[in-house]
């Protein structure tokens, strides 16, 4: 069994679906689809897999996978191709249609399915009666039999990590999960629309020992000390949620994790309370992902957040106050935008990140195949591009060209290799060895000099998109200087290689003694549940 997708901080998906695999007897091999077409058939070729499994993250990565999969039949691999994730389990008959070298789709979540599909082919049996497949008969789109999610995620075994872990300044991280399912409907997510999908309980979560067995595991056989919890939504809700994470932080305390580790979540901006998040801090939580999204009440109620401007800035003032790190999403544009929205949108970062606390980041919204907001844009006519690459118009011609004209400008801040990322990539090594490093020097000094010029480069891109907004609404359409603004960004970059290079040279002693530091030794056990 061959699985291939991107494996950028581990793909815990394929790693769910080679450790059920493995459990029945099955050899595993994971692939990196971007080692390229003609190396992975160049491999593949003469070993004839039983199943080759593509992993989809993004419906962007369609093409690319296809191209995978049409040299493996080029070269002669004839071995059962399937494909699963989110825009695969929601738009089958789309994918099946633009993939035909695809022999099937698995839908869901895919452990159970993949086993039962390996075993069928290897027995020779028909494998169209698997439950959870989607496929092409006779020129139409088949569904098998609905296949539950899976009830209890403590009898899965941990996801199978057959590769080094990546490193932050030196410091092995690693994901995991504590939970699977989203409780919430945005209107732009495919994610509830996955759960809710398939048969069984939307939210299930893990025991808090559990998890912590697997991170003792990861950090004594990984050498893990950074965890990055990929939940949709981390289990702090309600009266069961505050139980759960006391017992987590309980646990992490009594195992010694708490002082060696630290640990990221993601989690809706509403349950940041001061007292629970300064216990999780203290258990080893640094950072804090919020999906705020918009700065303006009519973009969440558009985006159907549930929640308000009012929540979303408390959430912040509370993990400033308390010294825990904040990362978010925010969608600058969406399908309701206007140019006075624009404008409130960056009024809000600028509360929340004018202080330097963090680099602007922002997006544009797009209608993910089985999203309702996707649905909405195709009623109104507005629903744009393609599958792979969903487009929408706003309501004005107006604004649709400034978008279009603003995007590459901006582009220079916010793209993967734009310098808000890079600023944003100094900050989280900083906030990690400041948790992990004793005694660094010059590191108050450091922090107020990141905080200025993260700030200074803010306040740029803030007011550049403010004074375009009015002049593009006023009919003033100048182009805007993609050049002068490409400028700019390099001497800020130039000025942050500086400091960075500055700080973590004079910290290199204390830094490698970290590094270096044993992990907790000894049998790995569930902690006991008192």
């Amino acid at each position: 069994m061959v699985l291939i997708g991107y494996q950028d901080q581990g793909n815990l998906g394929m790693g769910y679906l080679g450790s059920m695999l493995r459990q029945h007897g099955r050899t595993v091999e994971m692939t990196e689809v971007r080692e390229g077409p003609q190396r992975i058939a160049a491999r593949l070729a003469g070993a004839q897999p039983l199943v080759v499994g593509f992993s989809l993250i993004f419906q962007f990565f369609l093409p690319q996978f296809r191209r995978v999969a049409r040299e493996l039949r080029r070269v002669g691999v004839t071995s059962h191709f399937t494909i699963g994730g989110h825009d695969p389990s929601l738009c089958h008959d789309e994918v099946l249609a633009q993939f035909p070298e695809l022999d099937s789709v698995a839908l869901f979540e895919g452990e159970f399915t993949l086993v039962d599909l390996v075993d069928r082919l290897a027995a020779g049996e028909d494998w169209q009666q698997v439950p959870g497949l989607a496929y092409m008969r006779d020129g139409k789109v088949m569904v098998s039999d609905a296949r539950a999610l899976a009830h209890d995620l403590d009898s899965l075994p941990f996801p199978y990590r057959p590769y080094e872990p990546e490193k932050i300044v030196g410091f092995p991280y690693v994901p995991l999960l504590a939970s699977r399912g989203c409780a919430r409907r945005c209107s732009f997510c495919s994610i509830h629309t996955f759960y809710r999908t398939a048969p069984g309980k939307v939210v299930r979560v893990r025991r808090p020992g559990k998890v912590v067995e697997e991170m003792l595991y990861l950090h004594r056989d990984h050498g893990a000390r950074l965890f990055l919890f990929q939940d949709d939504d981390f289990p702090l809700w309600g009266r069961a949620g505050r139980k759960w994470v006391d017992e987590l932080a309980d646990r992490l305390h009594e195992t010694g994790l708490a002082e060696r580790t630290i640990w990221k979540i993601s989690c809706r901006a509403e349950y940041v309370e001061p007292d629970l998040f300064a216990k999780l801090r203290d258990a080893g939580l640094f950072l804090v992902y919020m999906g705020i999204e918009s700065g303006v009440e009519s973009g969440l109620r558009v985006l159907h957040k549930q929640m308000t401007v009012e929540q979303n800035l408390a959430a912040v003032r509370t993990l400033k106050a308390i010294g825990i790190w904040f990362s978010y999403g925010f969608m600058l544009f969406d399908p309701s935008s206007t140019f006075a929205s624009v404008r409130a949108n960056i009024g809000f970062l600028r509360q929340i990140v004018g202080d330097g606390s963090n680099a602007a980041l922002f997006c544009r919204m797009l209608p993910y195949g089985g999203t309702p907001i996707r649905d909405q844009l195709q009623i109104e006519g507005r629903l744009r591009g393609n599958v792979r690459h969903p487009d929408y118009s706003f309501r004005t011609a107006e604004l649709d060209r400034y978008y279009r004209l603003l995007k590459p400008v901006v582009g220079q801040w916010v793209n993967d290799e734009g310098i808000s990322q890079e600023i944003n990539w100094a900050w989280d090594e900083f906030e990690i060895v400041n948790r992990l490093v004793p005694g660094l020097n010059g590191a108050t000094e450091y922090r107020a000099a990141l905080a200025a010029l993260t700030a200074a480069s803010n306040e740029e891109v803030f007011q550049l998109i403010e004074e375009s907004s009015f002049a593009f609404e006023q009919g003033d359409y100048y182009a805007l200087d993609v050049a002068s603004v490409r400028d700019s960004c390099e001497r800020i970059r130039a000025r942050l290689l500086c400091l960075r290079n500055s700080f973590f040279l004079d910290n290199v002693p204390a830094l490698t003694e970290a590094i270096n530091r044993d992990v907790i030794r000894g049998p790995v056990m569930a902690p006991q549940v008192h």
